[in-house]
Protein backbone atom coordinates (compact mmCIF):
# COMPACT_ATOMS: atom_id res chain seq x y z
CA UNK A 1 0.00 0.00 0.00
CA UNK A 2 1.03 3.57 -0.99
CA UNK A 3 2.00 6.16 1.74
CA UNK A 4 1.79 9.94 0.87
CA UNK A 5 3.34 12.08 3.00
CA UNK A 6 2.86 15.60 3.23
CA UNK A 7 4.86 17.91 5.11
CA UNK A 8 4.24 21.46 6.94
CA UNK A 9 5.17 24.75 6.43
CA UNK A 10 8.73 25.51 4.78
CA UNK A 11 9.17 21.62 5.15
CA UNK A 12 10.43 19.11 2.18
CA UNK A 13 10.50 15.73 1.70
CA UNK A 14 13.57 15.67 3.97
CA UNK A 15 11.50 16.65 6.89
CA UNK A 16 10.93 12.45 6.84
CA UNK A 17 14.44 11.38 6.26
CA UNK A 18 14.68 9.84 9.78
CA UNK A 19 11.77 7.92 9.51
CA UNK A 20 12.14 6.29 6.24
CA UNK A 21 13.76 2.86 7.12
CA UNK A 22 10.44 2.01 9.32
CA UNK A 23 8.33 3.30 6.39
CA UNK A 24 10.13 1.45 3.79
CA UNK A 25 7.29 -1.51 4.06
CA UNK A 26 4.48 0.69 2.50
CA UNK A 27 5.47 1.14 -1.16
CA UNK A 28 5.09 3.25 -2.88
CA UNK A 29 6.30 6.51 -0.49
CA UNK A 30 5.02 9.53 -2.67
CA UNK A 31 5.86 13.39 -1.30
CA UNK A 32 3.25 15.89 -1.70
CA UNK A 33 4.22 18.97 -3.63
CA UNK A 34 3.22 21.97 -1.51
CA UNK A 35 5.46 25.09 -3.46
CA UNK A 36 3.06 25.88 -6.30
CA UNK A 37 -0.71 27.06 -5.07
CA UNK A 38 -1.87 29.84 -2.45
CA UNK A 39 -5.13 27.82 -1.04
CA UNK A 40 -5.24 24.66 1.00
CA UNK A 41 -7.71 23.20 -1.23
CA UNK A 42 -5.60 23.77 -4.62
CA UNK A 43 -2.57 22.03 -2.60
CA UNK A 44 -4.84 19.34 -2.28
CA UNK A 45 -5.81 19.05 -5.85
CA UNK A 46 -2.69 19.27 -7.24
CA UNK A 47 -1.36 16.67 -4.99
CA UNK A 48 -4.34 13.80 -6.37
CA UNK A 49 -3.38 14.53 -9.58
CA UNK A 50 -0.25 12.77 -9.06
CA UNK A 51 -0.96 10.25 -6.17
CA UNK A 52 -1.64 6.70 -6.33
CA UNK A 53 -5.18 5.48 -6.88
CA UNK A 54 -5.80 4.62 -3.27
CA UNK A 55 -3.01 5.07 -0.14
CA UNK A 56 -2.26 5.94 3.41
CA UNK A 57 -1.95 9.42 3.94
CA UNK A 58 -0.28 11.45 6.56
CA UNK A 59 0.12 15.24 7.26
CA UNK A 60 2.50 17.37 9.53
CA UNK A 61 0.88 20.79 10.66
CA UNK A 62 -0.09 23.14 7.86
CA UNK A 63 0.28 19.82 5.51
CA UNK A 64 -2.69 18.36 7.98
CA UNK A 65 -4.71 20.80 6.89
CA UNK A 66 -4.00 19.79 3.36
CA UNK A 67 -4.57 16.02 4.42
CA UNK A 68 -7.47 16.55 5.44
CA UNK A 69 -8.95 18.28 2.59
CA UNK A 70 -7.45 15.56 0.34
CA UNK A 71 -9.53 13.18 2.35
CA UNK A 72 -12.39 14.91 1.59
CA UNK A 73 -12.01 15.44 -1.93
CA UNK A 74 -11.27 12.08 -2.94
CA UNK A 75 -12.68 9.86 0.21
CA UNK A 76 -12.94 6.67 -1.79
CA UNK A 77 -8.94 6.98 -2.52
CA UNK A 78 -8.14 7.46 1.30
CA UNK A 79 -7.55 4.35 3.19
CA UNK A 80 -6.38 5.49 6.94
CA UNK A 81 -5.06 9.20 7.82
CA UNK A 82 -2.52 10.43 10.46
CA UNK A 83 -2.84 14.08 11.17
CA UNK A 84 0.60 14.97 13.38
CA UNK A 85 0.93 18.45 15.35
CA UNK A 86 -2.16 19.88 13.41
CA UNK A 87 -5.08 21.91 14.25
CA UNK A 88 -8.53 22.37 12.91
CA UNK A 89 -8.33 26.01 14.38
CA UNK A 90 -8.48 28.96 11.47
CA UNK A 91 -5.61 31.51 11.48
CA UNK A 92 -6.32 33.65 14.65
CA UNK A 93 -6.99 37.98 14.00
CA UNK A 94 -3.11 38.80 15.14
CA UNK A 95 -1.74 35.99 12.26
CA UNK A 96 -4.18 37.27 9.45
CA UNK A 97 -2.50 40.83 10.11
CA UNK A 98 0.75 39.21 10.16
CA UNK A 99 0.05 37.51 6.84
CA UNK A 100 -1.43 41.14 5.22
CA UNK A 101 1.75 42.36 6.17
CA UNK A 102 4.23 39.50 4.60
CA UNK A 103 1.83 40.30 1.74
CA UNK A 104 2.23 44.35 1.59
CA UNK A 105 6.04 43.69 1.78
CA UNK A 106 6.37 40.26 -0.26
CA UNK A 107 8.24 41.98 -3.17
CA UNK A 108 11.25 43.97 -1.35
CA UNK A 109 11.30 40.56 0.95
CA UNK A 110 15.06 39.08 0.75
CA UNK A 111 14.57 35.46 2.30
CA UNK A 112 17.74 33.76 3.25
CA UNK A 113 15.38 31.08 5.49
CA UNK A 114 13.89 30.65 8.73
CA UNK A 115 15.16 32.85 11.46
CA UNK A 116 16.96 30.92 14.27
CA UNK A 117 14.04 32.79 16.79
CA UNK A 118 11.17 31.37 14.46
CA UNK A 119 12.60 27.83 14.63
CA UNK A 120 14.19 27.10 18.07
CA UNK A 121 10.18 28.37 18.98
CA UNK A 122 8.85 25.26 17.30
CA UNK A 123 11.12 22.96 18.80
CA UNK A 124 11.33 21.48 22.37
CA UNK A 125 13.19 23.87 25.49
CA UNK A 126 16.12 21.36 25.62
CA UNK A 127 16.47 21.69 21.78
CA UNK A 128 16.99 25.27 21.36
CA UNK A 129 20.40 25.40 21.62
CA UNK A 130 20.76 22.11 19.27
CA UNK A 131 22.52 23.50 15.95
CA UNK A 132 22.31 21.06 13.71
CA UNK A 133 18.60 20.39 14.34
CA UNK A 134 18.14 24.37 13.61
CA UNK A 135 20.23 24.03 10.47
CA UNK A 136 18.57 21.03 9.13
CA UNK A 137 15.07 22.70 9.59
CA UNK A 138 16.65 26.70 7.97
CA UNK A 139 17.97 24.41 5.42
CA UNK A 140 14.47 23.17 4.33
CA UNK A 141 13.47 26.37 4.01
CA UNK A 142 15.99 27.90 2.08
CA UNK A 143 15.68 25.25 -0.54
CA UNK A 144 12.34 25.87 -1.20
CA UNK A 145 12.82 29.82 -1.34
CA UNK A 146 11.52 32.86 -1.40
CA UNK A 147 8.98 33.10 -3.51
CA UNK A 148 7.69 29.37 -1.86
CA UNK A 149 7.88 31.06 1.93
CA UNK A 150 5.51 34.35 0.49
CA UNK A 151 2.82 31.96 -0.65
CA UNK A 152 2.80 29.88 2.41
CA UNK A 153 3.26 32.39 4.63
CA UNK A 154 -0.06 33.68 3.09
CA UNK A 155 -2.06 31.31 2.62
CA UNK A 156 -5.29 31.05 4.59
CA UNK A 157 -6.15 28.32 7.01
CA UNK A 158 -9.76 28.65 7.60
CA UNK A 159 -10.99 25.96 10.17
CA UNK A 160 -12.93 22.82 9.23
CA UNK A 161 -14.27 21.66 12.90
CA UNK A 162 -17.75 21.98 11.48
CA UNK A 163 -16.41 19.85 8.45
CA UNK A 164 -14.35 16.78 9.94
CA UNK A 165 -17.69 14.47 10.62
CA UNK A 166 -17.08 13.95 6.56
CA UNK A 167 -13.92 12.50 6.83
CA UNK A 168 -14.56 8.39 7.59
CA UNK A 169 -11.50 7.28 7.56
CA UNK A 170 -10.10 5.58 10.65
CA UNK A 171 -7.35 8.29 11.95
CA UNK A 172 -4.86 8.47 13.88
CA UNK A 173 -4.00 12.20 15.74
CA UNK A 174 -0.41 12.63 17.32
CA UNK A 175 0.28 15.40 19.56
CA UNK A 176 3.61 16.57 21.35
CA UNK A 177 3.50 16.72 25.21
CA UNK A 178 5.73 20.26 24.99
CA UNK A 179 4.41 21.48 21.40
CA UNK A 180 4.71 25.62 21.42
CA UNK A 181 2.98 25.97 18.67
CA UNK A 182 -0.52 23.58 18.68
CA UNK A 183 -1.98 22.81 21.59
CA UNK A 184 -3.13 19.02 23.32
CA UNK A 185 -6.78 21.02 23.54
CA UNK A 186 -6.77 21.34 19.63
CA UNK A 187 -5.87 17.75 19.09
CA UNK A 188 -8.24 16.59 21.76
CA UNK A 189 -10.92 18.96 20.06
CA UNK A 190 -10.31 17.51 16.27
CA UNK A 191 -10.39 13.99 17.66
CA UNK A 192 -13.65 14.38 19.36
CA UNK A 193 -14.65 15.94 15.80
CA UNK A 194 -13.68 13.06 13.72
CA UNK A 195 -15.93 9.84 13.44
CA UNK A 196 -13.23 7.47 13.80
CA UNK A 197 -10.17 8.75 15.29
CA UNK A 198 -7.85 7.58 18.12
CA UNK A 199 -5.49 10.19 19.39
CA UNK A 200 -1.49 9.41 21.13
CA UNK A 201 0.90 12.06 22.78
CA UNK A 202 4.57 12.25 22.21
CA UNK A 203 6.31 13.23 25.53
CA UNK A 204 9.69 15.42 25.33
CA UNK A 205 9.04 16.86 21.69
CA UNK A 206 8.30 20.05 20.49
CA UNK A 207 6.10 20.97 17.23
CA UNK A 208 8.89 19.31 15.12
CA UNK A 209 8.20 15.61 15.83
CA UNK A 210 9.34 13.89 12.37
CA UNK A 211 12.80 15.55 13.26
CA UNK A 212 12.43 15.91 17.74
CA UNK A 213 11.23 11.95 17.87
CA UNK A 214 11.64 10.13 14.30
CA UNK A 215 11.75 6.97 15.83
CA UNK A 216 8.67 7.34 18.83
CA UNK A 217 7.02 8.78 15.88
CA UNK A 218 7.72 5.68 13.06
CA UNK A 219 6.89 3.20 16.14
CA UNK A 220 3.48 4.79 16.73
CA UNK A 221 2.05 5.21 13.80
CA UNK A 222 3.65 2.12 11.67
CA UNK A 223 2.00 -0.32 13.54
CA UNK A 224 -1.04 1.33 13.26
CA UNK A 225 -1.10 2.05 9.54
CA UNK A 226 -0.14 -1.36 8.66
CA UNK A 227 -3.20 -2.93 10.39
CA UNK A 228 -5.40 -0.48 7.95
CA UNK A 229 -3.16 -1.20 4.79
CA UNK A 230 -5.14 -4.41 4.48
Amino acid sequence: MAILLVPGFMADETLWNDMLPALTRFAPIVHADLRHDTSVEAMARRVLETAPPTFLLVGFSMGGYVARAIARQAPERVRALVLIATSTRPDTPALQRRKGAIGAAAPSIAFSGLSRTAIATSLHPRQRGNDAMIERIRAMGTRLGGEVFRRQSMLERPGDLDRLGGIRCPTLVVAAAEDGLRSLEEAREMTDALPDATMEVIADSGHMIPIEAPRRLAALIVPWLAAHAQ
